[in-house]
């Protein structure tokens, strides 16, 4: 098995959106028993530059819950990410469109971060670059709104996996 899994959050530059829903799933999933505490969450940009450093209100916003995201640095998407993926979460239908005219092949589990809310209304997580601190909190709180609908998700892929 070349990947024991990993999860791919996804957003434009990788500096504000995809590394705060990265840390805040992956915080998550270090509570859930095995095999989910062992996947690795990671993220990356569809137009990132890489080694940019999270925008200052993204660590902000996650240190008020008690997560550091301070020495995270922008990567761009690869082919190699999306091929070893057990699961590509985008922020936006632009990036999951951009995945697919790009990607070859396309992940087979590509969806958006709030895909899986039940009744959700707007499932799009929009990017809250330049603004103040409050936008960030209100984008994180947006995330982790998110978080129990896709651990149950991932629940169900890591068993498909598993076999059982």
């Amino acid at each position: 098995m070349s990947a024991p899994g990993t999860i791919v959050t996804v957003c434009t530059a990788n500096i504000c959106r995809s590394p705060m829903a990265a840390a805040l799933l992956q915080h998550a999933l270090a509570a859930q028993p095995e095999p989910l505490r062992s996947l690795r969450v990671i993220s990356a940009g569809v137009a990132a530059r890489g080694g940019e450093l999270v925008s200052e209100n993204s660590v902000q916003a996650l240190k008020k819950v008690g997560i550091d995201i301070a020495g995270q640095r922008s990567r761009p998407l690869t082919q190699e990410m999306l091929d070893e993926a057990l699961l590509v979460l985008c922020m936006t239908e632009s990036h999951r469109t951009m995945i697919q005219l790009q990607a070859d092949p396309v992940p087979a589990n590509l969806h958006l971060f709030r895909e899986f809310i039940a009744g959700a209304g707007d499932q799009e997580i929009g990017d809250p670059f330049g603004g103040p601190l409050r936008l960030y909190e209100a984008t994180r709180d947006e995330m982790v709104e998110s978080i129990p609908s896709l651990v149950a998700h991932i629940k169900t892929l890591a068993a498909g996996r598993s076999g059982a």
